[in-house]
C-alpha cells in the first residue's frame, strides 16, 4: 500500500496523457486510518472524453463528487472514471480497516457501492472547495479528527493482515493466513467482513494480479509461467483466469496494449 506508484492504474502511461495525480501521505494522528491523499486533474477541452480504468485496493475512498462527497466502498470489480471536459476529483484512501472507525455499517454493506458521507458515517464536512488541494485536505483532516477515532485491536490486525497478503506470495489461502494470524479460518472471514468487507481469498487474488499488472506497466518483460509460480499460483491457467477475470484481457493482450500505449507516445 502507500501513497507512490501506479498499483492500481490501469495502462497508466495512457492514462497520464490525459490527466494529472498526485497523492500525498497522511499527517500522523490519521497514519492509522489513512493511507494518504489523492488528486485527480484534467482538461480535456477540445478532446474526446476518455474511460480510465483502476483496479481498485480492499478498501474506501472518501471522494468529492458532483453532489458533494461520497463514500466509496470497497470495490470488486474494475472501477472505470470517465473524463471529460476539464474537472478535478479529491480523495482520502483508507486503510483497508481504517474506515470501520467512522461508520458503524459493517463493511461487507459497503462493498461495490456508492452511498453520501452523510449516510455513512451520519455527518458532512463543512464545505468542499474543489480544486484546492490543501484546502479539501485541511477540511477532510478536521472532519475525520471530530470523530475522534480510536483503532482497535482488530483493525490493526486486520490492516496488518492485509499487508501480509501483500508482501508474502506464500499466502495463498484463507488458511495460510489464518495459520500466520494465529486464529481459525471463521475468525479470519468474521474480521475481514466486519472491518475490510471483503474476504481473504478475494484479498490474495486482487494483490496478486495488481502486482502483475504492474510489472507489466512498468514495461518488464515478463515470462508468464515464471510469473505465476513467482506469485504463488499453481499453474499458469489458474493465473490467467484470475487476470483476464480482474483486468478484462489476457497477460500477454494486457501487455500488448501498454505497449501501444507507450508506442503511440514515443
Amino acid at each position: 500500500m502507500g501513497t507512490k506508484g501506479t498499483v492500481g492504474i490501469l495502462d497508466p502511461f495512457e492514462g497520464f496523457k490525459h490527466f494529472s495525480l498526485r497523492r500525498e501521505p497522511p499527517p500522523g494522528d490519521l497514519a492509522h486510518f489513512v493511507d494518504g491523499f489523492w488528486s485527480v486533474r484534467w482538461d480535456l477541452e477540445g478532446r474526446p472524453p476518455f474511460e480510465q480504468e483502476v483496479l481498485p485496493y480492499p478498501c474506501v475512498n472518501l471522494s468529492t463528487g458532483v453532489g458533494g462527497f461520497e463514500v466509496h466502498g470497497p470495490a470488486t470489480k474494475r472501477f472505470v472514471a470517465q473524463l471529460s471536459g476539464r474537472g478535478d476529483v479529491f480523495g482520502t484512501k483508507f486503510t483497508p480497516a481504517g474506515f470501520s472507525a467512522f461508520t458503524r455499517i459493517p463493511m461487507r454493506e459497503l462493498v461495490d457501492g456508492i452511498v453520501s458521507v452523510q449516510a455513512a458515517t451520519g455527518r458532512t464536512p463543512r464545505t468542499t472547495t474543489n480544486g484546492d488541494f490543501e484546502a479539501v485536505r485541511a477540511e477532510v483532516e478536521a472532519f475525520l479528527r471530530s470523530f475522534l477515532p480510536v483503532r482497535t485491536e482488530q483493525m490493526a490486525l486486520a490492516d496488518r493482515l492485509v499487508r501480509i497478503v501483500q508482501e508474502d506470495r506464500a499466502i495463498a489461502r484463507a488458511e495460510d493466513l489464518a495459520r500466520a494470524a494465529g486464529i481459525s479460518v471463521r475468525s479470519l472471514h468474521r474480521l475481514f467482513e466486519r472491518h475490510v468487507g471483503v474476504g481473504p481469498k478475494w484479498i490474495v487474488r486482487r494483490s496478486r494480479v495488481q502486482e502483475a499488472a504492474e510489472r507489466v506497466a512498468r514495461g518488464e518483460h515478463v515470462d508468464w509461467a515464471g510469473a505465476a509460480q513467482d506469485l504463488g499460483y499453481h499453474d499458469q491457467s489458474h493465473f490467467i483466469r484470475d487476470f483476464r477475470a480482474q483486468i478484462g484481457l489476457t497477460p500477454a493482450a494486457y501487455a500488448r496494449r501498454c505497449e501501444a500505449s507507450v508506442a503511440d507516445h514515443a
